[in-house]
């Protein structure tokens, strides 16, 4: 399935499933506005569980925060925000469409990246087992030259957008021959500089008003918090802080469903530790945050990692975790050396000593911060696009599943009865009210069992129970495992046991 049709395919089940919905609709929608439905808020809920509980439960030096969208403005100041939270932007004449400069230059980077790799399979498949790519690489003049062209590139974008010379990175464009994806013509404009914060007036007033910022990124109450939670936590160095919550970005190009909206919602853990040790740290969440990836049981080749050419002002190191979206692979969550530069600015801004004192080393300092931000929409599309299945069954019929894993499924059980009469719908009742208060369950009783179980491959309920006339005479039920659609009977007394083995992440 090609990627375009494959986002589509997954955006349409979405929607008719009640996962996502294209926010007010009846007015004909809102751009990159969406709204979770029923069974999308409880995958949304389920995801954000399990990285909370891996990330604040599972560790005794971390802990929970919950800070303010609107925060005092001068955070933003000492951030860099106000400064420096800026996207080179650039217009096609033509086809009056807006894009990130840096990303049409970055997506040229990528088809020729993509040119060495189809070489590279080539040789692989020519040569078999004597294929050693290392020395290919090192000196086929092929990859050879195109890697230096990639090199010069970098050189060129990084430089200019590092020194503000928009007027290069246009030049860049231009030079590089760069058309608009969807004029075909190269006619642009000047690029300029777009400020990405939302601002609003706080106050009764529009006289007596004063101008705040929807936050832009979640991690900023950290850091403004880190004494309070550092002391009332009774937290030592080296620990961390983790937050849940929504930001607010004015995006110029929000596009690509929920991959890249407006409001968005993120997960993030800033842990401090001792400067010196920012690098240590540095590697061991990187390595760590890709096994909370790998253990949702999707192959690691759909995940990768992206080293930063351009660090942001704050950062000493940065990594990006990739994953293979419809769109092909974009980053799903950052890890960052962030270095004291927020603790210090704002210690420097605000007046007050943001410094953590030492008792094993007997003097105070601003620690350095490892951050780990993921997105949450992000998250949801990849776990929603790598588990939409679309199978050939025996018989020559046809199913949409999705595989999600069991412990993030919206519904974990369905309860069916195979017939309403004769007791079963009251022995299905009485099975549904003793499991429902540990797991979200569905009960339905319309239509044949096949279309049932159809529907709930569909939301990707990973078991169904159906109680049949065998039930009212031994108390078994089927169950019914969604991904091999493979069915036993088994005694009511031993479902919570069956469930619970397989539910538990």
């Amino acid at each position: 399935m090609a990627n375009d049709d494959r986002l589509k395919k997954v955006i349409a089940h979405a929607k008719e499933y009640g996962f996502v919905f294209p926010s007010s609709e009846i007015y004909d929608g809102l751009a990159a506005a969406y709204d979770y439905g029923p069974y999308g808020v409880e995958l949304k809920n389920n995801i954000k569980q399990y990285w909370w509980k891996s990330m604040v439960q599972y560790h005794e030096n971390i802990v929970g925060l919950d800070a303010a969208i609107f925060m005092h403005p001068s955070t933003w100041k000492a951030s860099g925000h106000v400064d420096a939270f800026n996207d080179p932007m650039i217009d096609n004449k033509d086809s009056k469409k807006r894009y990130r400069a840096d990303v049409l230059v970055e997506d040229y980077l990528l088809k020729i990246e993509e040119k060495n790799k189809k070489d590279i399979a080539k040789a692989a498949k020519r040569f078999g087992a004597d294929f050693d790519q290392a020395q290919f690489e090192a000196t086929n003049p092929r990859i050879l030259k195109r890697k230096e062209e990639m090199e010069n590139i970098k050189t060129r974008l990084y430089g200019a957008l590092e020194e503000g010379r928009l007027d290069d990175v246009r030049q860049l464009i231009i030079d590089l021959g760069i058309a608009c994806p969807v004029s075909g013509s190269k006619n642009w404009t000047e690029v300029r500089q777009f400020n990405l914060m939302f601002s609003t007036q706080l106050g009764s007033t529009s006289d007596g008003a004063s101008k705040i910022y929807l936050r832009p990124e979640t991690a900023q109450g950290i850091f403004v918090n880190f004494l309070n939670v550092q002391k009332t936590a009774r937290m030592k160095i080296p620990f961390g802080i983790a937050q849940i919550g929504k930001a607010f970005r004015n995006e110029i190009v929000a596009r690509q469903f929920i991959f890249r909206m407006r409001e968005f919602e993120q997960m993030e853990m800033q842990f401090f530790v001792r400067p010196g040790e920012d690098r240590k740290w540095f590697d061991y969440w990187k390595e760590e945050r890709m096994k909370w990836h790998l253990a949702l049981g999707i192959p690691a080749s759909e995940y990768r990692f992206h080293e930063h050419e351009k660090l942001a002002h704050y950062a000493n190191a940065a990594f990006d975790i990739e994953f293979n979206f419809p769109m092909g692979f974009k980053e799903l969550e950052g890890i960052h050396s962030r270095t004291d530069f927020d603790l210090k600015s704002h210690q420097e801004l605000s007046g007050k000593k943001l410094q953590y004192h030492d008792p094993e080393l007997g003097k105070s300092y601003v620690p350095y911060v490892i951050e780990t931000s993921i997105g949450l929409d992000r998250t949801f599309l990849a776990i929603l696009s790598y588990a939409y299945q679309e199978e050939k069954l025996e018989g020559g019929s046809e199913r949409t599943v999705l595989k999600i894993p069991p412990f993030l499924a919206p519904v974990k059980i369905a309860v069916l009865p195979l017939v309403k009469k004769d007791g079963l719908a009251e022995k299905a009742h009485s099975v549904l009210e003793d499991l429902k208060t540990d797991y979200n369950c569905f009960y339905e009783e319309k239509d044949s069992i096949g279309k049932r179980y159809r529907r709930q491959d569909a939301i990707g309920t990973p078991y169904c129970i159906t109680i049949d006339h065998d039930t009212m005479q031994d108390n078994r039920v089927t169950i019914r495992e969604r991904d091999s659609m493979k069915q036993e009977r088994i005694p009511i007394s031993q479902i919570r046991e069956y469930v619970k083995e397989r539910l538990h992440f």
